[in-house]
């Protein structure tokens, strides 16, 4: 079974929901159709068209991308430019293009927390707050006989997260009373009598990304015919989401060797480094793409060094009058995001036993080159 291309979009839209976008970001299907089904999926950082190339070759009918294709809107399609020639070559060869870049940046597992693994940093937090999720108290009230199918399936879609603890309810036992009105198809119960259930007064936690499947889930699983259940607001704070990281690595180095494990872990041939080489670094933050910007964030964090592409010139002298190293890999570096997501995707594809196969693209699209 092959999947539709709205359903691989709902998928990806998992892993990188488009509420996470920052406005303005160009996101989303910029060029094609979804509605056919997909047998093959690229997953790239940029279209080029080497890379429509390759998705021709593979048979690919969907090409997700972090870097848009379209930025601005057109004024003409004229073929005989770069632009025009990519997309009617797309059009041609009926492939669409799908875009994440914020969103995929800010989400968890994403780009920048594909960066601070690849330095295995820890207690890592988001750079820069750009959004927190908003949470609700729901209580629901279950007969005691369906207590713990109804409470998994709450717990299971994603209900009750506190911090780092999964799976955290409150339940009270007590009695329920209620009586079934003609027209009424009672699970318990007579129509006309007041009934009197041993009923679990079950409390927990739901944010608000998953708050429709976890009401889902539990009137699905709730044998009553009505479902008595209340939402409340609750000022605790939700999952922040945001741009860039910053963490500690495991052990303090030189900002020369860790240097050497940007090149290594982000698969760049030369970085462009900022500040001694022999100083030592232990806090460090990482920002995926253009980065000039965040100098003061890192600063505020205490970060010792900056990892991000697309520093200038005078931002670089700022950052190093103010103390602070930086270590740029260029913007190329978020290839990493390539076979990351492919294997994302595919894991998603089989668990719903679907044929469509998820490829990263081999196509080299830096620009640079180091001589």
């Amino acid at each position: 079974m092959l999947a539709k291309g709205q359903t691989i979009i709902q998928w990806m839209e998992k892993l990188a929901p488009k509420s996470l976008a920052v406005p303005d970001d160009r996101i989303g299907l910029q060029l094609g159709s979804l509605q056919g089904e997909i047998n093959d999926v690229l997953i790239t950082l940029d279209v080029t068209e080497a890379v429509v190339e390759e998705a021709i070759q593979i048979g690919a009918k969907l090409i997700i991308a972090h870097h848009a294709i379209i930025f601005r809107p057109l004024k003409d399609l004229q073929t005989d430019t770069p632009a025009g020639r990519l997309y009617e070559k797309l059009i041609k060869h009926d492939i669409a293009v799908y875009i994440s870049h914020t969103n995929y940046d800010i989400a968890e597992g994403g780009m920048n927390d594909l960066m601070a693994d690849a330095l295995r940093l820890q207690h890592v937090k988001v750079l820069e707050k750009l959004q927190q999720e908003k949470l609700q108290k729901l209580v629901v009230f279950v007969p005691k006989s369906h207590a713990e199918q109804v409470r998994t399936a709450i717990l299971d879609t994603g209900a009750g997260w506190i911090g780092d603890y999964s799976h955290c309810s409150f339940n009270l036992e007590g009695i329920g009373t209620f009586k079934p009105l003609e027209g009424t198809n009672p699970f318990i119960g007579t129509t006309g009598k007041v009934e009197e259930v041993e009923e679990v007064r079950m409390e927990t936690i739901i944010p608000s990304s998953v708050k429709s499947r976890v009401l889902r889930a539990m009137l699905k699983a709730h044998p009553y015919e009505e479902v008595a259940y209340d939402l409340y607001p609750v000022e605790l704070e939700g999952k922040v989401y945001g741009l860039g990281r910053v963490g500690k690595l495991t052990e303090a180095v030189t900002l020369s060797e860790l240097a050497e494990q940007v090149k290594t872990q982000f698969n760049v041939p030369f970085v462009r480094v900022v500040g001694p080489l022999d100083r030592e670094v232990s806090k460090v933050a990482v920002l995926g793409g253009s980065g000039s910007r965040y100098v003061k964030h890192a600063l505020f964090h205490g970060a010792d060094v900056l990892v991000t592409g697309d520093i200038d010139y005078h931002t670089a002298h700022d950052a190093l009058a103010a103390g602070l190293c930086i270590i740029d890999p260029g913007h190329n570096a978020e290839k990493m995001m390539k076979d990351s997501v492919a294997a994302r995707l595919q894991a998603i594809a089989n668990e719903q036993r679907s044929d469509t196969k998820f490829h990263s693209s081999g196509i080299a699209t830096e620009v640079f080159q180091m001589l």
